[in-house]
């Protein structure tokens, strides 16, 4: 069931309709908050556009790295997964 669920980002109010819980979508609010936040820190003027882009930007390069890291460590996993696998085979192999 769709719900909209105001929030307060950067100074501007947003009504936001989704399905996700109430508290999830504050929790994603105050995260482009504080994104935005940050960026504007270090500039001296910009509009808000710019500063949603220059937010946005360093949102998906955290997913991305965040993507990419959940993959390396899926991989070792794997791989350690399969090197178990054959150290017990082999301790299981008739003598």
């Amino acid at each position: 069931m769709s719900k909209t669920v105001q929030v307060e980002i950067y100074g501007q109010r947003y009504a936001i309709t989704g399905e996700a819980e109430e508290g999830y979508i504050r929790e994603v609010a105050q995260l482009v908050d504080a994104q935005i936040r940050q960026v504007a820190d270090g500039m001296k003027t910009a509009t808000l556009s710019r500063l949603a882009v220059l937010a946005a930007l360093n949102l998906a390069h955290q997913l991305l790295q965040a993507e990419r890291q959940s993959q390396q460590l899926d991989a070792a996993i794997e791989a350690r997964a399969g090197n178990l696998l054959a150290s017990i085979e082999s301790q299981l192999q008739p003598l």
